[in-house]
């Protein structure tokens, strides 16, 4: 009796075991998920964009109303839900903010310039630019140190040369088609979202490069003041109802609020640099996207300068990787020197 009592307990703690993978499993998929949606959404956003500044509406006005729309959904809810978290509101915190948002209104108009006067294969390529300029902006700043006998710094510095070479590249040089669609169905899309879209390979590319010099975050007040100084006639502030609407729309809900909600949410399940890992898969979706929806031609520049800003990229993540390790295990040596010390005196 005793025997088939353990034996009922034993598969008893199997099952539970078996349903604790199951979930954990779960659990470490959905930030995966989560990630890929987010740089669908975000891609999806350029190509929006991209069509309604061809159609006509402003790059700035793009701006001004979706943040808009986005602020009128999260404003609300954070004095609702987090209204004990709010730190007080003095003149330095104040300062702190327009300057985030100054920098980030900056980064959002020239991203929607530099994806008007190219494409989102390029945008999406530029972006991963963001980790070299933030360690370059470290290093000026003294954020950070450079240890040039330390493979986690020759790896980041190896990282952002490499990442900016490949930035040239892409912005320089065009070279041939890879994947172009045929010209009548290429004439159908241009009639039908294309109607006067502008091109400039480099003057866009140097638009994307400051975007993602200036990317941070963002708020109504700074951008609505430099468009009213940047557009001034009347009818470019008109909404009217074509692409131009739904591009607002989807930038301020799908692209600010729901993208930003779920990559906070990803952060808190994965960590930071688990969700880092996704952005050159952003890219991917910028060539189909921009091939499937915007009748764009894949250029061999593009494919080969976007393989040298990723390689840049995994590089510096993989320095900023090992760094934090090391990190970690100094901390936890200096945590058991204590104790060491401690075992030493009581033994004394």
């Amino acid at each position: 009796m005793c025997v088939f009592c353990d034996s009922a307990v034993s598969k008893e703690r199997e099952r539970e075991r078996e349903r604790e993978r199951d979930k954990m499993s779960i659990e470490g998929f959905l930030p995966f998920i989560g990630m890929v949606i987010a740089m669908m959404v975000q891609t999806g956003s350029m190509v929006v964009n991209k069509a309604a500044m061809s159609k006509g509406t402003n790059a700035y006005i793009i701006v001004v109303y979706a943040n808009a729309v986005s602020a009128l959904i999260l404003l609300p809810s954070a004095l609702i839900f987090h209204r004990s978290e709010r730190p007080p509101l003095t003149f330095s915190i104040l300062c702190k903010i327009f300057l985030l948002a100054l920098f980030c209104c900056t980064s959002q108009i020239f991203g929607n310039i530099g994806i008007e006067y190219s494409s989102p294969t390029l945008s999406t390529a530029m972006l991963n630019l963001i980790p070299a300029f933030t360690f370059i902006l470290a290093i000026i700043f003294r954020m950070e140190r450079v240890y040039w006998r330390s493979s986690s710094s020759q790896a980041k510095v190896l990282g952002t040369i490499v990442s900016i070479t490949g930035a040239f590249v892409v912005t320089f040089y065009k070279g041939l088609p890879i994947i172009r669609l045929s010209s009548s169905l290429a004439s159908l899309l241009n009639q039908l979202i294309l109607s006067s879209s502008k091109s400039n390979w480099i003057l866009g590319g140097l638009f994307l490069a400051a975007d993602a010099l200036s990317t941070s975050l963002w708020y109504i007040l700074q951008s609505a003041a430099f468009t009213l100084i940047a557009v001034r006639g009347a009818s470019a502030w008109e909404i009217r109802l074509d692409v131009g609407i739904i591009a607002i729309l989807y930038t301020g809900i799908v692209s600010t609020v729901l993208r930003y909600s779920l990559v906070t949410w990803c952060v808190k399940k994965a960590g930071a640099f688990y969700c880092s890992m996704f952005k050159p898969l952003g890219i991917i979706f910028g060539v189909i996207m921009g091939v499937i929806f915007l009748g764009d031609s894949v250029y061999l520049g593009s494919l080969v300068g976007a393989a040298i800003i990723v390689t840049g990229f995994y590089a510096m993540m993989w320095g900023k990787a090992k760094e934090e390790k090391l990190i970690e295990i100094e901390s936890l040596d200096q945590n058991k020197l204590p104790l060491l010390q401690n075992g030493l005196q009581e033994k004394q």
